[in-house]
């Protein structure tokens, strides 16, 4: 050990992953704990992609995406935001993560630093830190009424050392949703600053007012904004298990993407590739059903919890959890083993998400309404104990 990169030996352990391992055996188990609802891939997504088997894709392939998928992805956000985004702003990655990993990768490394807001998804603290930068956090604040952001206090904590802002909108885990006021100013700022934005914008079609979708960079962008998209096809297609994502990019840094991507997975198969476009093209009635359950099995949990006096959550604005806490209860990974030890429901500790999620849980209501029910009523009854 010892003997290690210092950044691989101090990678953190998943604190959600540590849950799921504390008692992912369990028989009477609902696993509300990662971000993944309950629905297979659809049908017509798998056939595309045994077509693609069945023509004999499995060979090497273009290192950037077949030119089919980054057309229909260009085409996705054109009709998603408007312009007139082209192909050469893709790049098919192995997933979102991947995605995140080339996007710091381009623009942080040793002795950098990247500021994100807190809570926020934990991945991005970690890979930052795998490739020896620091992850500033800023929290962020909470009330009844909803998460906020203070734009200001996030740019204060810029140094020579940034490099990039990171901004979650939808944001995994609190539900909050950046208006397009708040985007350009965190734009107008980074350009004052020369600085990047990685825009995780993953649940942007995940949201519960009357707009269809989230509000984004895109809407407020230049050309020659310094800014990386992170997506990708798990949430929206049901395909958390094929580990297949995207980067929006400036065409220029082309080459500098596809040399990121050989040297780490060389690319994403054909076959996959093929159920992507799918999902891109005849995918949109199966993602308007999707929000429209979670929508219901929000309701459904907070119907719940509502009537319990000791818990406290802002209603989630976007994506797909609710992030409560339970007043009394300040270590959420102990709590969080103490619910699915007693109750047999699995929930994300808080913590997992950066000191400003300690105390807190996260619930994903992307689910059956059997399964929320069920797991309303053993929280119910946990809660009154």
């Amino acid at each position: 050990m010892p003997s290690l990169r210092k950044q691989a030996r101090d990678a953190p352990e998943s604190g959600i992953v540590e849950v799921m391992n504390f008692a992912r055996e369990r028989e009477d188990l609902i696993p509300l704990w990662v971000g993944e609802g309950d629905l297979k891939t659809p049908e017509f997504i798998r056939q595309a992609a045994n077509r693609g088997l069945e023509a004999g894709e499995t060979f090497y392939t273009y290192q950037r995406g077949i030119p089919e998928l980054r057309q229909a992805l260009a085409d996705y956000h054109s009709h998603q935001y408007g312009g007139n985004l082209t192909a050469e702003e893709f790049y098919v990655t192995g997933s979102g993560m991947q995605a995140m990993q080339i996007a710091i990768q381009c623009v942080a490394g040793e002795g950098d630093e990247v500021i994100l807001h807190d809570p926020a998804w934990p991945n991005l603290a970690a890979a930052v830190g795998v490739m020896g930068a620091k992850a500033v956090r800023v929290p962020m604040r909470f009330s009844p009424n909803g998460w906020s952001l203070d734009v200001d206090r996030m740019f204060d904590a810029v140094t020579p050392r940034t490099t990039a802002i990171y901004l979650n909108s939808p944001c995994n885990p609190t539900g909050w949703v950046a208006d397009r006021e708040t985007l350009k100013a965190v734009l107008d700022k980074a350009r004052q600053r020369g600085l990047w934005v990685i825009a995780d914008e993953v649940y942007s079609r995940f949201v519960y007012g009357a707009e269809a979708r989230a509000p984004s960079f895109h809407d407020v962008a230049e050309e020659g904004d310094r800014i990386l998209y992170v997506n990708t096809f798990s949430k929206n297609w049901a395909m958390t298990g094929w580990r297949i994502g995207w980067l929006g990019a400036p065409a220029e840094l082309g080459q500098v993407i596809e040399n990121l991507i050989q040297y780490s997975t060389s690319g994403v198969a054909g076959f996959m590739q093929r159920a992507a476009i799918a999902a891109l093209n005849h995918g949109d009635g199966f993602v308007e059903e999707q929000v429209a359950r979670a929508k219901t099995g929000q309701a459904l949990i907070r119907e719940v919890l509502d009537d319990a006096e000791q818990v406290i959550y802002a209603p989630p604005e976007g994506a797909f959890y609710l992030f409560f806490k339970v007043m009394g209860f300040d270590n959420s990974r102990e709590t969080a083993k103490k619910i699915v030890s007693e109750t047999g429901v699995g929930l994300a500790p808080g913590a997992a998400f950066g000191p400003a999620g300690e105390g807190y849980l996260r619930l994903c209501f992307a689910r059956s309404r059997n399964d929320l029910a069920q797991a309303a009523e053993r929280l119910q009854g946990w809660l009154s104990r």
